[in-house]
């Protein structure tokens, strides 16, 4: 049964990602159906849809918010989300081309509480399968034009960029806020900026309505980016799927421990002491304290509720339908809010 609320129509976060869903993933799972086998079989267990030997699962495939946010921008805008499909295919190919690098690139030995697929297939398999997602990206989206291959491909290299940056950071003793800022707008918030923006674009939207759509993207990105981080070293294994201290253990410079380190404070100064080499295991939750105490915490809290009120103000400046704003509204606010 639908729940619609009375005075927007608008339906429930869990409403829309399963209707969102039940539009994008017949088309996802019918282009990767045209992979070569071998990238077709990696393909599928990453994405859920099977277990290593190709036996259907019901594994989780994640939340899935890009191609959600495609088809809702898609459907503010005035436009038909149907007309929108293979944009939210091809930004959900592209996401999860970069989760198969970025497992590897990161060592994380569990995603969604499964093994990553390198630890399955081994790393070489793994991260040609990525590239096979991102080409296929490419592929669903030569229907929507050379403007729409473009706007994909400029987020894929900002994206790449901002990945290529928060590895080098991990070498790096000294790294500012600003610097951190850029990276995070690369590497997170250029997909989600670009998913809206798509959506709007493929629809017919041009000028202005494209650029307040892509700024509410693009600031929910960042917030998007805070929540991750803070949930790399405080979220709970049990509903993440991710180890304890993930971020701490490979010294990552992520927001809130930039924030920390360049905060001035003693607990900033202890941390930095901690940074220096590789931190055992008994120093993780030490290291995690002095990031609170340092202020990095609450700091990555306010820039989420700052940059979720800068999104929300851009959307309501591109003037969509009362269910289409209550709705998106709703999934920023997930986004800023989650838990995993």
């Amino acid at each position: 049964m639908t729940t619609v609320d009375a005075r927007t129509g608008a339906r429930s976060v869990a409403e829309v990602l399963d209707w969102s869903r039940s539009r994008w993933e017949p088309a996802m799972r019918a282009a990767v159906d045209r992979l070569p086998g071998s990238m077709r079989r990696i393909a599928g267990y990453h994405l859920g849809w099977w277990d290593e030997t190709g036996t259907a699962t019901s594994a989780s495939g994640g939340k899935a918010l890009r191609p959600a946010l495609v088809l809702l921008c898609a459907e503010a805008c005035g436009g038909d989300p149907e007309d929108a499909i293979p944009a939210a295919v091809a930004v959900e190919l592209a996401h999860n081309f970069s989760l198969l690098h970025d497992d590897v690139m990161d060592g994380d030995r569990t995603r969604r509480h499964r093994p990553t697929a390198w630890t399955v297939f081994g790393t070489g398999q793994a991260v040609l399968a990525g590239d096979s997602l991102l080409a296929l990206a490419f592929d669903v989206l030569s229907a929507d034009g050379p403007a729409a291959a473009r706007l994909l491909s400029t987020a894929v290299l900002d994206l790449l960029h901002g990945q290529h940056e928060d590895l080098a950071f991990e070498q790096r003793t000294n790294v500012e806020v600003a610097e951190c800022v850029r990276m995070a707008q690369g590497k997170t918030a250029a997909l989600l900026s670009a998913a809206c923006t798509l959506g709007v674009l493929v629809v017919g939207g041009r000028g202005e309505h494209v650029e307040r759509f892509s700024r509410f993207g693009r600031s929910l990105g960042l917030a998007f980016q805070h929540l991750d981080d803070l949930l790399g070293i405080w979220g709970d294994p049990a509903v993440t799927g991710k180890p304890v201290y993930s971020d701490l253990r490979s010294r990552k410079k992520s927001l809130p421990v930039v924030a920390a380190l360049t905060s001035g404070t003693s607990a900033g100064q202890e941390l930095a002491m901690l940074y220096r080499q590789p931190l055992p295991d008994d120093c993780l939750a030490k290291a995690a304290a002095l990031i609170d105490e340092a202020g990095g915490r609450s700091w990555s809290h306010a820039q989420a509720d700052e940059l979720l009120t800068d999104a929300l103000t851009a959307l309501t400046a591109a003037h969509p339908a009362a269910r289409a704003t209550a709705e998106l509204t709703a999934i920023a606010q997930l986004i800023t809010r989650r838990d995993h």
